[in-house]
C-alpha cells in the first residue's frame, strides 16, 4: 500500500499532467512556492497541510467532490502528527490525526480514569488518538501528555488556513452539564470553572483535570473556556467536560471550504 504522501503527490502529478500546468502554475494553484512544490513532487520533502488542502480545494472546485486519501493508518495526509517526549520523569509517545474517525488506543501507565477521559475526547471529537505513556507519578505524566497533545494539534494544523477556528459544545451526562468553548487563536489562555466535590473518581485527583486543561491550552496555543454548569457526581462532570472538549475541537479544526486557503482572521495572520 502506498503511503499518504505518495498518494497526494500522485494526485498532484495527475492534475498537472491532465491540465498541462507548468510547475509555477501548479505551485500557485496549491498555495505554495515553486521550490516547495518541486521538492514535494520529487519526494524530497513531506506533504504538508497547505499542499494537501490545495489539492483538495482544486478537486472540490472542479466538481470532483470530497477527495479523501486513505493511507496506512491515516485518512488525511496533512493533519496528523506523532509527538514523542522523554524526560527523567516521563516517557510518552502520542499520535494524533485530526481527520480521523474517533479511534483510540490509550494507555497512561494504569491511570484508568485518565485513559477513559482522553478516549471521550477522541471518540466525540472524531480524532484518531494513540497515547502510550509511563511516568514516575500522575502529576508529571498528565502534564506531559497535555504538552504532547497540544504540540501535536499545533503541528497538525500547520498555518491554520481554512479552519473554522472557533468552536463550542455543551454536553449533558446524567446529572451533569458541561460547556467548552475554544478559539484557535495562536494564544494560549484558559478560563476554567470546575466545581468538583471529591467523589466517585476512583482516587483520581480532580485538580489534575484543571492542570491538564491549562497545560493543553498553553501548548495548543488556543483560548479555552471550560465550565461545569451542573452536577453532583464528579465522574459525570469530568466525562461531560472531556466530551465537550472533543466536540468543540472538532468544530474549530474543521475546514471551511468557503475560505479555502485563507486565514480566519481580519489581521491576516494568527499569532504564533
Amino acid at each position: 500500500m502506498k503511503s499518504v504522501d505518495e498518494l497526494v503527490v500522485d494526485k498532484a502529478k495527475e492534475i498537472q499532467e491532465s491540465n498541462r500546468y507548468s510547475d509555477p502554475e501548479m505551485a500557485k494553484l496549491i498555495g505554495c512556492n515553486r521550490t516547495t512544490y518541486n521538492l514535494i513532487k520529487n519526494r524530497r520533502k513531506p506533504v504538508g497541510a497547505i499542499f494537501y488542502r490545495g489539492i483538495l480545494a482544486f478537486l472540490e472546485n472542479n466538481g470532483n467532490g470530497l477527495f479523501t486519501l486513505k493511507g496506512e493508518g491515516n485518512n488525511n495526509g496533512g493533519r496528523s502528527r506523532n509527538i514523542p517526549r522523554k524526560t527523567k520523569e516521563t516517557d510518552i509517545n502520542l499520535e494524533l490525526n485530526i481527520d480521523g474517525s474517533g479511534k483510540y488506543d490509550i494507555n497512561t501507565n494504569g491511570i484508568k480514569m485518565f485513559d477513559h477521559l482522553l478516549s471521550q475526547t477522541a471518540k466525540h471529537g472524531r480524532f484518531d488518538l494513540v497515547v502510550k505513556a509511563t511516568g514516575d507519578d500522575e502529576h508529571h505524566l498528565i502534564e506531559d501528555v497535555a504538552i504532547c497533545l497540544g504540540k501535536a494539534l499545533v503541528e497538525a494544523l500547520g498555518d491554520k488556513r481554512g479552519i473554522v477556528r472557533m468552536g463550542d459544545a455543551t454536553v449533558a451526562m446524567d446529572d451533569a452539564l458541561a460547556m467548552v468553548a475554544v478559539d484557535i487563536s495562536g494564544r494560549g489562555y484558559a478560563v476554567l470553572e470546575l466545581p468538583f466535590s471529591g467523589n466517585d473518581m476512583a482516587g483520581f485527583p480532580t485538580d489534575l483535570i484543571r492542570h491538564f486543561l491549562e497545560t493543553f491550552a498553553i501548548e495548543a496555543r488556543l483560548n479555552l473556556y471550560a465550565k461545569v454548569l451542573n452536577g453532583t457526581n464528579d465522574h459525570h462532570k469530568a466525562e461531560a467536560l472531556f466530551k465537550a472538549l472533543g466536540r468543540a475541537l472538532d468544530m474549530a479544526t474543521s475546514l471551511d471550504k468557503r475560505i479555502s486557503g485563507e486565514l480566519p482572521s481580519t489581521k491576516g495572520r494568527l499569532e504564533e
